[in-house]
Formats: C-alpha cells, structure tokens, sequence
C-alpha cells in the first residue's frame, strides 16, 4: 500500500509540473513502483499459504519471487538516479519555452501551470521576475508588470508592476522546481530501497524455514508404555 501511495503521488505531482518536464520516461520508476505494490499483495498471500500449509514448495516459489520483486526494486533505485540526474538538463530545456508561450489574458494549461507553479514555490520568473521582461506576454500587455501570480501571498494590494520590486517573489522558478522535481524522484528511491530491505529479510526467513523442513525426518518413531516388543 505505501509503494501504491509513493508511485500515486509522483503521478499527481508530475501532472502538476509535466509542462517544465517533457521527458516521460522519468514516470517508469513511478510505474514500476506501483506495479511492484500491486504484486506485494499477491505474493503476500503466497507467502501465508506456503506457511500455513508448510509446503516447501510454496515457500520455494515465494522465495523466488521475493528475489525478481527485489531485482526489480534495485532497478527502479537506477533509473530514479539516472532520471534525477537529468532533471536540471530537462527542465532548463523546455521552461524558456513555457515561459514564452504564457498568455495572462486566456490562459491554457500551460499558464496554468506557470501560475500554478509560481504560487506554490513562491518564485517568479525563471531566475527572477527580471526575466518576465523577455517575454512575448510582458512585451504585448506594455503594462511593466508580471503576473499577480507572482506577488506575495501576504500582500492584498499587490499590482505585479516592476515599479514595486519589493512586492514580487525574488527568487527564480527554475531552481526550485529542479528541486521540487528531484525530491519527488528521492521519493521513490528511499522507498525502493526500504522495501528492498525488507525483501531481504524475508527471502531471509523463508530460506530458514526451507532449511528447518529439509533436515526434519520424514517419520518419526513414537514409543509408548516405555517397552520394545
């Protein structure tokens, strides 16, 4: 259920930032997570039964089991890496374009998410709210102001204009939303290898009992009275 939880949330969160984000496959270790959560269920039923009904057999089968899930916990633990590692590259890639294509007046998803974005992590612009100067949108309302999504959240009377520098969020979105972003990606990683660990242990019990089963005698001979005929 907390692998289902973890792989849900970077879904939820990526949507919020897909626009600064253009590389889907950094939704593969999200994907496998769930999918590895899913299968946790099933295997945990195994696992019970082959207890239960002591079948070595069974536990066989849930050993080897638990060792492909935790082959594959290892691999969403790389591609998370490799993936937070090209974070920084994609994001400065596609936000100029973002940013150029923003339009106050009707705004479609990806304004939305401009704003979105600019509230949430309090910052405005891509390095800081000079760079909305540089925009289509900042060059064709000829107002010298930003979005009021820009302004801080404290302020009610805020107008966005540059004459009041002081009103505006001072640190820039890129930065953070590398960081938000990559945060997201550490999310999955710390939570591949905590259940990583905890496939090790059980692959670890269940070898245990294999070997208790194997070295128990198929028969035993009871003797009662205390005499031998």
């Amino acid at each position: 259920g907390i692998l289902c939880y973890v792989g849900a949330y970077v879904f939820i969160t990526y949507d919020d930032y897909d626009h600064f984000f253009e590389d889907v496959y950094t939704l593969i270790p999200a994907v496998i997570i769930i999918a590895v959560g899913t299968l946790l269920f099933i295997i945990g039923l195994i696992g019970c039964c082959a207890t239960i009904r002591e079948s070595r057999c069974g536990l066989a089968t849930f050993v080897i089991i638990l060792l492909l899930v935790f082959v594959t916990e290892v691999v969403v633990v790389v591609l998370g890496y490799i993936y937070r590692a090209k974070v920084e590259d994609e994001v400065d890639h596609s936000i100029r374009k973002v940013y150029n294509g923003y339009n106050g007046t009707n705004p479609d998803a990806a304004s939305r998410a401009i704003d979105y974005v600019q509230r949430q992590l309090r910052c405005c612009g891509i390095h800081n709210y000079s760079d909305w100067e540089n925009t289509v949108w900042f060059k064709q309302t000829k107002n010298n102001s930003v979005p009021l999504s820009c302004c801080k959240a404290t302020l009610s009377n805020c107008t966005g204009s540059l004459t009041h520098p002081m009103d505006l969020y001072s640190e820039g979105c890129e930065a953070l939303v590398v960081k938000k972003l990559q945060e997201i990606m550490m999310y999955v990683i710390w939570a591949a290898l905590a259940f990583a660990a905890i496939q090790l242990l059980g692959m670890l019990c269940a070898c245990i009992v294999l070997c208790r089963r194997s070295r128990d005698p198929a028969y035993e001979l009871l003797i009662t009275g205390g005499t031998y005929a």
